[in-house]
């Protein structure tokens, strides 16, 4: 283990800082504020992780992802852990009785806050991966003024899987529907070491909730409210929207588009990330953010789209 000044040491010789905020919630749970601060009057960047994921999908223990790539140039980051994921507390277990309503109505608008607290109503660009960006168009839907949003920048976010093929089959109907159900009839929840299918597990309420999202043409909350008419009905901030070519079922590019065209919002732009596209891999539905080569391939563009749409 390294000694308190070696660490010191470490963090000086970086140019943005770390720190884990923690925020209550419900005099229960308590919620994981990541934060890595490239300037303390920096351009704010909220992440927020997708299903069964938590927010280390933004950045690892050795300084790599895009979270520190964009300290580094500045940004002032906040990376969130929804409840009971990475270190936010309770853990997921078999009374954990929340799902995406939740998410919605309580968690975010907590991290939300917190950033708002400690920097003040400032713009923010909003960013998250995979089923992150449904959440966070979910939330502006309901909350359109709950903060400034400068831009939105979404990687391998759809919001329904329409693609075919066998491996659609397995990771959806077979993995996500049936073997998750059976394990949550054993466990109370999903607990996803005994699949190898992501990093972090999921409640029962949410996989369900999840499901029929994915599944279903019509896209609304447990309350009738409907985010699809909604969404189309508003003018959202500029949405950058990245694919990679590899991405074959979760974050597949037809489906992303598909997302795009259910929201209807002309300030939206799509990029594929892959050779054809001139990049330098072929990225899929995990390496689009951690692949060790995306800080010098895709990431600058996606940070220069996003200083355009400062205001």
């Amino acid at each position: 283990m390294p000694s308190e000044d070696s660490a010191t040491e470490k963090i000086s010789a970086k140019s943005y800082t770390e720190k884990s905020l923690f925020i209550p919630l419900n005099g229960t749970d308590r919620l994981h504020l990541k934060r890595f601060c490239g300037g303390e009057k920096g351009p704010v960047a909220f992440l927020l992780h997708g299903s069964i994921e938590n927010g280390k999908i933004f950045y690892s223990s050795s300084g790599k992802g895009f979270a520190p790539y964009l300290a580094s140039l500045g940004f002032d980051v906040f990376i969130a852990d929804l409840r009971g994921r990475g270190q936010s507390t309770p853990p997921i277990g078999r009374n954990s009785d929340y799902g995406l309503t939740e998410s919605i109505n309580e968690e975010l608008p907590a991290f939300i806050n917190e950033i708002k607290r400690i920097r003040g109503d400032v713009p923010q660009h909003w960013i998250a991966h995979s089923w992150g960006g449904i959440l966070l168009l979910c939330y502006y839907a309901r909350n359109p003024k709950a903060a400034k949003i400068s831009s939105m920048v979404f990687f391998a976010t759809k919001r329904r899987i329409t693609v075919k093929g066998w491996k659609k089959f397995w990771i959806l109907n077979v993995s996500y529907n049936l073997l998750f159900r059976l394990v949550i009839a054993l466990r109370g929840f999903v607990e996803t070491k005994w699949f190898r299918a992501g990093s972090d597990n999921e409640t029962a309420k949410a996989r369900q909730q999840t499901y029929d999202w994915v599944t279903k043409e019509e896209w609304k909350g447990e309350d009738g409210f409907d985010y699809a008419k909604t969404l189309q009905n508003m003018k959202l901030p500029p949405i950058l929207f990245l694919a990679g070519t590899n991405d074959e079922v979760l974050g597949h590019h037809s489906d992303v588009k598909l997302l795009m065209e259910e929201i209807q919002q002309s300030n939206s732009e799509f990029y594929l990330a892959g050779k054809s596209s001139g990049n330098l891999h072929d990225y899929d539905h995990i390496s689009l953010l951690t692949y060790h080569d995306a800080p010098k391939d895709h990431f600058p563009y996606v940070v220069q789209w996003m200083q355009k749409q400062n205001r």
